[in-house]
């Protein structure tokens, strides 16, 4: 049922057959505030205790599954599975054809595996309500970079009581909040991703000056793994018009088993969205661990430094540095989008300058060299540090370029 400007549709997404008549509550609140729902069955034990819109087998469906031979051999744990794939689909589709404006969900552990992963399906500001018995805990699995607000659900989600009632009639009326309230864009203007690190913050913010003077709006995100996975998402939105990645460092991270890794599908996103990008080697020079002694043994001849107490940093080697060299110019080659590649040749950050502790010129240059045996893209050098104002404002200037040419028709 698509909507009116005024009445919302709300997808309520559950495992009917166990708690049918929790989510029927929360449907009920929800009708009473004017809006329509979509009761979206995801169980796969019993018949669902309350009707649904949206069957179990449609869910499977819209993923090209057969639910019913998957049932018929009792393996909870094989239908569960299926349904985590069925599941975003379905919502997916919902949401691009228009038909929903919002999405919540009631569950325990199972309920909410399966409903958080249907709600990372959808983009960023798409209103997105889990109530959940594990909103208390370590969230980041089930949120993954996604906005999904998680309400703890105190007591179990099995009945209707006084304490239930009350959780399940706040999350109703927040998530019709959410749907009600109109987002201004008529100031927006187009974005840009770009990736930032202590040693690179110099770099960002006069980079930052020139695309805003240029009519960009510049999204900055911590390279601390969770902020390159970040970044990776908003670009595949499809909501930014350039990637300004200076500070690739989560990718020293993720070779040497590192604590802030972004993880091997880091720098895809612009090749899946098709954006311009120009990248530089940023703080390459450098692996994050925790406390001194949490680094690993075998690293134990390698040289630290201590950024503070909880953060001690590894000076990346010349080998690993040639195969980050490599790792960086084959992500850029993929990406159809204009793209390029500059490297500050003097330090790629303020630690690996000349007389600081992580200057080490050996790996710099294996570095530099893997980058450009194995580019296929442009690469351009400059000598100077990744700090300076030479730099940031060729970075930039060098982005907007790379935009335009992506907007000149073919």
């Amino acid at each position: 049922m698509a909507s009116t400007p005024n009445i919302k549709t709300i997808a309520i997404l559950g495992t009917l057959d166990t708690k049918g008549h929790e989510h029927a509550f929360v449907a009920e609140l929800i009708k009473q505030q004017g809006h329509n729902v979509v009761m979206i069955d995801v169980g796969t034990g019993a018949e669902p205790q309350v009707k649904p819109d949206i069957t179990r087998y449609e869910v499977a469906k819209a993923a090209g599954l057969d639910l019913t031979p998957l049932l018929e051999k009792h393996d909870r744990g094989e239908c569960v599975v299926a349904m985590s794939k069925a599941a975003p689909a379905l919502l997916k589709q919902l949401q691009e054809r228009g038909e929903i404006d919002g999405v919540i969900s009631l569950g325990g552990g199972g309920g909410t595996s399966l409903a958080t992963a249907a709600m990372r399906a959808l983009p960023i500001g798409f209103p997105k309500v889990m109530v959940s018995t594990l909103a208390s805990g370590n969230t980041a699995h089930y949120l993954g970079t996604k906005d999904i607000t998680m309400i703890p659900a105190i007591v179990d989600v099995a009945g209707l009581n006084s304490i239930s009632k009350t959780i399940f009639t706040r999350a109703a009326g927040a998530i019709c909040g959410m749907v009600e309230s109109e987002i201004d864009t008529s100031t927006d203007k187009p974005l840009i991703a770009a990736s930032m690190f202590g040693n690179t913050t110099d770099c960002i913010n006069i980079a930052k000056d020139v695309l805003e003077e240029a009519g960009y709006e510049v999204l900055v995100f911590h390279a601390t793994g969770a902020g390159g996975r970040s970044m990776e998402a908003l670009i595949d939105s499809g909501m930014v018009q350039g990637v300004l990645d200076i500070t690739t460092t989560e990718w020293a991270d993720e070779l040497t088993g590192a604590t802030l890794t972004a993880g091997p599908e880091r720098m895809d996103a612009m090749t899946r969205a098709q954006v311009p990008a120009v990248i530089a080697p940023g703080c390459l020079d450098m692996a994050n661990f925790g406390e001194r002694e949490t680094v690993p043994e075998k690293y134990s001849n390698r040289l630290f430094y201590i950024h503070n107490p909880q953060v001690t940093l590894m000076r990346t080697n010349p080998s690993e540095c040639a195969e980050l060299g490599r790792i960086i110019a084959e992500k850029a080659n993929a990406n159809p989008a204009p793209t390029s590649i500059l490297i500050p040749t003097k330090a790629i950050s303020v630690i690996s300058a000349k007389g600081q502790p992580f200057h080490d010129p050996v790996a710099d240059r294996d570095l530099f060299e893997a980058i450009n045996e194995h580019a296929s893209c442009e690469v351009a050098s400059f000598d100077v540090e990744i700090n300076s104002p030479a730099f940031a404002e060729a970075a930039a200037h060098k982005l907007l370029e790379l935009i335009k040419i992506h907007k000149q028709p073919n």
